[in-house]
């Protein structure tokens, strides 16, 4: 949690000490947080935001540590491969995953999945690029068999650009405010809770139509 609302001073220190390298880190960190189902916990809003930031004008000195023009198309690469390295992960591993060895992958939940899918086509692969930890698993279900490569590859494709132009551009334009700079970790807990806020809603809705059905 640290880690994730208090990105901007990890990342200021990586700025300086490894210079270029900093894309190289943030690319790995952003295809992780995509591309693999171990690590849905890794900083994906707030690294946007952040990166977005350091890639703004300083008020003073205009200097940017990070370059936007850069940042764009690192990131989005990072998220595109993530994406698809899931997707295909999901081909070919999913249905055996989903055996009840692993308590919090149950069949129930593939299939609970597939049908949210199969209502919502693919803009649930788009909406859910802009939501923690569910943007890690909706790839890797949609490999399982939720959705066909060439569908997937279309709404991916969207979902990126749009979660990466967002991101950036708002740590771009808001970042350098007075008021965001000195309440930076209290901005990133607020991202992850509007962020989160349509999952819990939807799940306390579902329980609730449960008990009336019961």
């Amino acid at each position: 949690m640290d880690f994730v609302l208090h990105f901007d001073i990890f990342l200021k220190d990586w700025i300086v000490t490894y210079d270029m390298w900093v894309y190289l880190i943030l690319f790995v960190i952003v295809f992780c947080e995509t591309g693999l189902v171990v690590t849905p916990l890794l900083p994906g809003d707030s690294l946007l935001f952040a990166a977005g930031t350091f890639a703004s004008p300083d008020k003073i000195t205009g200097e940017t540590p990070l370059e936007l023009s850069i940042l764009f198309p690192v990131l989005l690469i990072a998220v595109f491969l993530g994406d698809n390295t899931n997707y295909f992960i999901g081909r070919k591993l999913g249905p055996t995953v989903f055996d009840g060895k692993v308590k919090f992958l149950k069949k129930s939940y593939l299939d609970k999945t597939k049908a949210f899918y199969e209502k919502h086509g693919g803009k649930t692969i788009i909406l859910a690029r802009f939501v923690p930890i569910v943007r890690t698993f909706a790839p890797f279900v949609a490999g399982v068999g939720a959705m066909t490569y060439r569908k997937f590859l279309s709404f991916s494709i969207i979902g990126s650009i749009l979660w990466i132009t967002v991101g950036l551009l708002a740590g771009y334009y808001f970042g350098k405010l007075d008021f965001v700079q000195n309440n930076f970790s209290l901005i990133m807990l607020g991202i992850v809770v509007i962020s989160v806020l349509p999952v819990v809603i939807g799940l306390i809705s579902s329980k609730i139509g449960k008990k009336k059905t019961a």
